[in-house]
């Protein structure tokens, strides 16, 4: 659509080379399984074999509050969303533990969290607004405000990047995210709510209905929009969204690859995809969540998740489980002793 540049793609030459040392290495070629496409994938993202293990990791949380909690659509009130923005600071959240096991480092942003003051200057340097509108009955964002959290998400991957991540990750946090994330994946798929519609945060029966009509009301506002993703973000996404799709698609740009979360943080690469067409060749699916949206953006982007253990916290957990399998592909292919190093008969060539 023009707003991004042609997105590059990884490069074949490095995938190549990937592919023909895995023949070469002292294992039975293709007895790794998915651990040598990942490798031939950080190869290709690097531009280079064998790969280098990632140095700089990062993990950013981006946190927006969402009107449509209003319509009781959460099993938590919003102002846990505050109170897990000072956690994460803290270091006592799951995102904290599990980036600490996974060697990655982690940053807060509040983009549009519901309080008058960011916990600090530095979080709340790109923050949009107070709490996004509730897309049920009226737009998330305006004209301006899309685009401005658009921006953002862009100069978040550029500030990571020119810092020397070398991996991102995007988590998110906030209450009613599931709903907005929902809205805007079933636009952009085309799909009836109520085949995707999830449990969050653990609502019970009267909840989903309330969240399926809320989700429905708001993709009425939506139709014949599908085709626009930054409208789509406007009217039924949130700040929070549009900022993680503008991250998700400066990566590709700055050639930086991608370990994807959970249902909201795809559904934004979803979007990201329609804006930057061939950025998710930069992305890898973290983990499969137990909402039935997150398997449906998955199909639509074409990307097989690295684990599935039930999980559906959100905050780039997900991703950085799969991380340490990441790092165990970068390491089977870069340190592995090939045949001739190790003096092992190689494969028969007759068979």
């Amino acid at each position: 659509m023009g707003y991004f540049p042609a997105i590059p793609d990884p490069d074949p030459d490095a995938a190549s080379a990937a592919w023909a040392r895995q023949t070469t290495l002292t294992k039975p070629t293709g007895s790794l399984g998915r651990l040598e496409e990942l490798s031939v994938w950080v190869s290709a993202c690097q531009s280079q074999c064998p790969p280098q293990q990632f140095q700089r990791a990062r993990v950013v949380v981006f946190a927006g509050d969402h009107g449509v909690t209003a319509a009781g659509v959460s099993a938590y009130p919003p102002e846990v969303t505050a109170a897990m923005m000072a956690n994460f600071v803290a270091g006592g959240a799951a995102v904290n533990v599990l980036a600490d096991v996974a060697g990655a480092g982690v940053r807060v942003v509040d983009i549009a969290v519901d309080t008058a003051q960011p916990l600090s200057e530095e979080i709340g340097r790109h923050k949009i607004r107070r709490s996004s509108g509730n897309i049920a009955v009226e737009d998330a964002l305006t004209p301006d405000e899309v685009v401005g959290a658009i921006e953002a998400g862009r100069r978040i991957a550029d500030e990571e990047v020119d810092a020397g991540a070398d991996l991102l990750i995007a988590g998110d946090m906030g209450i009613g995210n599931t709903t907005a994330a929902t809205t805007l994946v079933a636009a952009l798929t085309d799909t009836e709510p109520v085949e995707v519609v999830g449990r969050g945060t653990g609502i019970d029966d009267a909840g989903w209905a309330r969240k399926t009509a809320a989700i429905r009301d708001a993709l009425y506002r939506t139709r014949r929009l599908s085709a626009d993703p930054i409208a789509l973000l406007r009217i039924c996404g949130g700040a929070d969204l549009a900022a993680m799709t503008g991250f998700c698609a400066q990566a590709a740009v700055r050639r930086t690859p991608v370990l994807l979360d959970g249902a909201v943080v795809t559904s934004a690469a979803l979007a990201a995809e329609r804006l930057a067409p061939g950025a998710r060749q930069w992305w890898q699916a973290g983990h499969r969540s137990t909402e039935p949206v997150h398997s449906l953006a998955l199909r639509h982007l074409e990307l097989d998740p690295i684990v599935d253990l039930g999980m559906r916290l959100g905050e780039g957990s997900g991703a950085l489980v799969a991380l340490p399998v990441l790092r165990a592909a970068v390491a089977t292919l870069a340190s592995m002793a090939t045949f001739t190093e190790a003096g092992v008969a190689g494969r028969s060539s007759e068979d």
